[in-house]
């Protein structure tokens, strides 16, 4: 099912679609760039400032992304926005990255039908509102085990973005950029789509059911099919783990020659393989659920908490308990950067990109570009 792309607010058909992007602490940079740049581009070639945007923090405060640039956002959730489309942008450790706050916003958000979206690993913070309940919903894979447990009501994927109902949620790094050029097109037709990813020479515009790819077999794909078969069983059996004999038969193999495959391309056997495919999901719960350490042992297919921790600790180096109790460096205190009155009389951040744009030789090459 498609979301309605159109506004749901009391917006003038002459004013720009009105898009707010609420920063989570620790978000990451590239998601929120590859989310702006193609509304600020649709501007562009169109010669009109079909989308407006804002960057919004909860108290208004620079909000730090996860490679430690501070970006100064041009408001709070506090103050009074009308809003057309909210992108939540996340990134690390999004478990312990937002507050109350953010979840009491995006509720009013969604109570006015603005359509509401996430990336990277917004999807969480959407899902802790009860925002994606009985909605499908792609993320990051990083935090989809999170979700999973966490959150069952939300019909988790492993699709690049979903679109459905007055959700959009994608998962990481460039591909923000190709929801939002799918958003474009059905807004503006296809034409203006590939303009802008022509501009960005980007030469293939990724599909949403195009799946993520997932650790590991990637680089084992291109090696041999055969061990990126067996690697993915390998990954969709985790609580209930499979027999080598089995996982070679499923796999198309022998047994003698899934050994060998594993041996020469990932220098490990099968078996040292999977157990770490199910202490690398471990690590993720720990970190991201509030799931004890009996309850993911067995998630992970472990047959005793006592065997898990013992396999962790010679694996990973350190206890389950000891992960669990590393806390990230949040840093302390915010920058020494204070909004002042001068900022008010500023244009927004999308006007001035399209004055900036007037001498660019694509300027308003597109017509006709109303929403569709």
């Amino acid at each position: 099912m498609t979301a309605d792309t159109g506004s749901h607010t009391d917006r003038p058909a002459q004013e720009p679609y009105r898009v707010g992007f609420l920063l989570i602490d620790n978000f990451t940079l590239i998601a929120l760039a590859t989310a702006v740049e193609p509304l600020r581009m649709a501007n562009q070639l169109a010669g009109t400032e079909l989308y407006s945007w804002k960057l919004l923090t909860a108290e208004g405060e620079p909000a730090r992304a996860s490679d430690g640039i501070t970006m100064l956002p041009n408001g709070s959730i506090q103050e009074e926005h009308r809003f057309d489309l909210v992108i939540v942008v996340a990134g690390i450790d999004v478990t312990r990255s937002f507050s109350r706050k953010e979840v009491v916003w995006l509720k009013q958000m969604a109570r006015r039908h603005v359509l509401l979206g996430a990336v990277c690993t917004g999807p969480y913070v959407l899902a802790s509102a009860g925002l994606l309940d009985g909605h499908a919903c792609s993320a990051h894979w990083e935090c989809l085990e999170a979700m999973q447990e966490g959150f069952p009501r939300v019909q988790t994927n492993n699709r690049l973005f979903t679109v459905e109902r007055e959700r959009m949620t994608c998962t990481g790094g460039t591909v923000p950029m190709h929801m939002m050029l799918s958003f474009l097109a059905r807004r503006h037709g296809q034409e203006l789509s590939n303009a802008i990813s022509h501009m960005f020479v980007c030469d293939r515009v990724r599909e949403e059911s195009e799946q993520q790819p997932m650790p590991m077999h990637p680089r084992l794909a291109c090696a041999q099919p055969k061990l990126a078969e067996a690697a993915q069983l390998m990954e969709a059996n985790i609580e209930e783990p499979i027999e080598l004999k089995e996982l070679a038969t499923l796999a198309g193999i022998s047994r003698r020659q899934l050994e060998r495959l594993f041996l020469k391309h990932t220098g490990c056997t099968p078996s040292r393989y999977y157990l770490r495919v199910r202490l690398n999901r471990a690590r993720r719960l720990l970190k991201q659920t509030s799931c004890s350490i009996v309850e993911i042992a067995s998630m992970c297919g472990f047959v005793s908490a006592t065997h898990f921790s013992r396999c962790y600790r010679k694996t990973m180096g350190r206890a389950p308990k000891h992960e669990r109790m590393e806390i990230y460096s949040q840093g302390s205190g915010s920058p020494n950067t204070v909004l002042t009155d001068s900022m008010a009389s500023l244009p927004s951040s999308s006007q001035q990109a399209l004055r900036r744009a007037r001498a660019e030789p694509t300027y308003g090459i597109f017509e006709g570009t109303g929403s569709g």
